[in-house]
């Protein structure tokens, strides 16, 4: 039988940290962000939220930022708004899906995201149109770490199950939670997050981690996968299987993460994430092509 290891980083290895799923080995991550002092949370959820992805598939999207084909010179015609009703909630956050554009003429116009994604008004995705729902499920590919939010508060206690699926050999299930609702990697590295990550084969499927507002962070948990191992935590994410997620916290600071309900990590954080700008709970993604579906979030 093999030895399960959960190891943390040293500050060596960080320099061999790369995003999630096939990103450049290029890039290390920064040292973890601070956090400021709890402010509770407004309107939070108190009752469980459930969402299958029941619905028509989505069409087609347009890059961001879009503009219509044939615009007179001078100035663009913007193709449309995002979906009514998708926005970030009570994050504090601003509306992530515009972006500043210049015109022929030099005239800075706004150029809002083109959602067709069939997302509904429960989910806000952070500029880009990579999310969308598809067979009943929500998928994305080549997201780059532009997640997707619930539009609901969380409360500091809540318990969160998923089912994910991935279709490629490089795994990369993640999901974010107690972040703010509006966060997305700024850089090549996602090392701006606001949340708890829990991320199962990423790193082209070398590693399952449960790390706190940096995914390359030096304290990050994780366990090295091993695809010859008995211990069940340590085989890669399988292509094609789908596996179902629960991510809990109970006591105010202890966030425990299960898959098929095996125990995989836990972190017991003194200084843990709650309250306003760590609320909000959401999925994120680098280039594997993932589908997530039958999302539930209890308040506890």
């Amino acid at each position: 039988m093999k030895v399960f290891h959960v190891a943390v980083l040293s500050g060596a290895a960080l320099v061999a940290c790369v995003p999630t799923g096939s990103a450049p080995p290029y890039d290390a991550g920064a040292a973890p962000a601070t956090v400021s002092s709890f402010k509770p949370s407004l309107n939070v959820m108190t009752a469980a939220f459930e969402d299958s992805f029941d619905r028509p598939d989505s069409g087609e999207s347009t890059p961001w930022p879009a503009f219509e084909a044939g615009a007179p010179e001078g100035g663009a015609a913007l193709l449309g708004l995002r979906e009514a009703g998708a926005s970030p909630g009570e994050g504090g956050a601003a509306d992530a899906s515009m972006s500043e554009a210049s015109t022929d003429s030099g005239a800075a116009v706004i150029a809002p995201l083109v959602d067709r994604s069939n997302l509904g008004p429960n989910w806000v995705q952070m500029k880009t149109t990579a999310w969308r729902v598809e067979g009943g499920k929500l998928c994305v590919q080549n997201a780059h770490n532009h997640g997707i939010w619930l539009n609901r508060t969380l409360p500091v206690n809540a318990r969160i199950e998923f089912d994910a699926t991935g279709y490629t050999d490089d795994g990369d299930l993640k999901a974010e939670v107690w972040g703010d609702g509006a966060t997305y990697a700024t850089g090549t590295s996602y090392t701006n997050a606001t949340s708890y990550l829990a991320i199962l084969g990423g790193w082209k499927n070398t590693q399952h981690v449960l790390a706190r507002l940096n995914e390359h962070g030096t304290d990050r948990k994780e366990i090295h996968v091993d695809k010859d191992s008995d211990d069940p935590r340590q085989r890669p994410a399988q292509k094609g299987q789908t596996y179902h997620f629960k991510i809990e916290r109970t006591d105010g600071k202890t966030v425990r993460w299960s898959v098929d309900g095996i125990d995989f990590l836990t972190w017991n954080d003194p200084s843990p994430l709650a309250g306003q700008g760590h609320d909000h709970f959401g999925f994120n993604e680098w280039e594997a092509k993932v589908c997530l579906d039958n999302v539930k979030v209890t308040p506890l």
